[in-house]
């Protein structure tokens, strides 16, 4: 790592993706009460469903096999639903993410509240790419300094960096990742081959950008210094140009992402139970994704190798 990495790590109480998100109490090492006494899913339980054949998950914290869900965006969540949602599948969601800046149209308390459920069941909590959105702003060195004060005092943990709908040069990224580091904060980037990419662009908008989509290479590139440069520990990959608002899956550039970067420091972007399903099918029920929170149980399924489509059904295996 180079000196800029070193000195982001150890700028801040960095709390890293792989590690419990919840704030270490007094400096000890600490975790919630809640993860503590958390019952395992039937499953794994001897007393459960352990004689069914299964894919053994690694346990929490994860580097491989990460699911983040995504919160509020096209539909809403309040603190009862999510309640329902951790308190079954918790066991199966590693991060929660905020669409774009939808966290900003709460009231503070319930989205305090939300934050702390998340991580009362060891599940770190993300925004969405709305820093896109501040960077447009005049004097945007003072405006995102207090977006990340704001967020870190929220509880945030991750702050995903996306640039989908804007031109940057890398080493301006770069710094914006330094900056996210300094702050005590996590920095996701989001990468994609597809300018104008996000909130759901129609095909016919993105064909319209002439030369709007780039291959595998920018990608790899760019996560390379993200990784090697910065200590960055997960790099989000934008689903539109790939598998979303397509004619055809650009497959071809998945496998050159794959083959580029570490697939721990790599997460997709399956917009889709089809989409997500070819990921586990291609790569294996380790390659980390992010879903639909209504998609939870059906990924945690296919991952398991209890179920799955006419193609994965009984196909999904491991060996540990």
């Amino acid at each position: 790592m180079s000196l800029r990495g070193i000195e982001s790590l150890l700028s801040g109480p960095f709390r890293a993706l792989s590690t419990s998100p919840y704030p270490l109490a007094n400096g000890s090492d600490s975790k919630p009460k809640y993860a503590q006494q958390q019952s395992p899913i039937l499953l794994d339980d001897e007393k459960g469903f352990s004689f069914v054949r299964h894919n053994t998950r690694p346990p929490k914290p994860r580097k491989v096999g990460v699911t983040e869900i995504r919160g509020s965006y096209y539909s809403v969540m309040g603190k009862r639903y999510l309640k329902d949602v951790l308190e079954t599948m918790s066991y199966n969601i590693d991060g929660l993410k905020f669409g774009g800046g939808s966290f900003s149209l709460y009231p503070e308390p319930q989205l305090r509240e939300l934050i702390d459920l998340a991580h009362e069941h060891g599940v770190y909590v993300s925004t969405g790419g709305w820093i896109e959105h501040l960077l447009t702003h005049p004097s945007p060195h003072d405006i995102i300094t207090r977006y990340l004060t704001k967020c870190r005092s929220l509880g945030f943990d991750v702050i995903e960096i996306s640039s989908g709908f804007l031109s940057i040069p890398a080493d301006d990224w770069l710094r914006l990742v330094d900056l996210v580091h300094s702050e005590g904060l996590i920095a996701k980037p989001e990468i994609g081959i597809q300018f104008g990419a996000g909130g759901d662009t129609d095909v016919a908008s993105l064909e319209s950008v002439e030369g709007g989509t780039s291959g595998p290479e920018k990608v790899v590139a760019l996560g390379k210094k993200f990784i090697a440069q910065c200590g960055v520990e997960r790099i989000m990959i934008e689903s539109e140009g790939i598998t979303e608002n397509v004619r055809k899956w650009r497959t071809d550039v998945v496998r050159g992402i794959l083959e580029g970067l570490p697939k721990e420091n790599v997460m997709f972007e399956a917009a889709e139970p089809k989409v997500f399903n070819w990921y586990v099918r291609e790569f294996g029920a380790d390659v980390n994704l992010f879903v639909d929170h209504s998609q939870i149980v059906q990924l945690s399924a296919l991952r398991e190798g209890i179920w799955g489509m006419g193609d994965t059904w009984g196909r999904v295996v491991s060996f540990r």
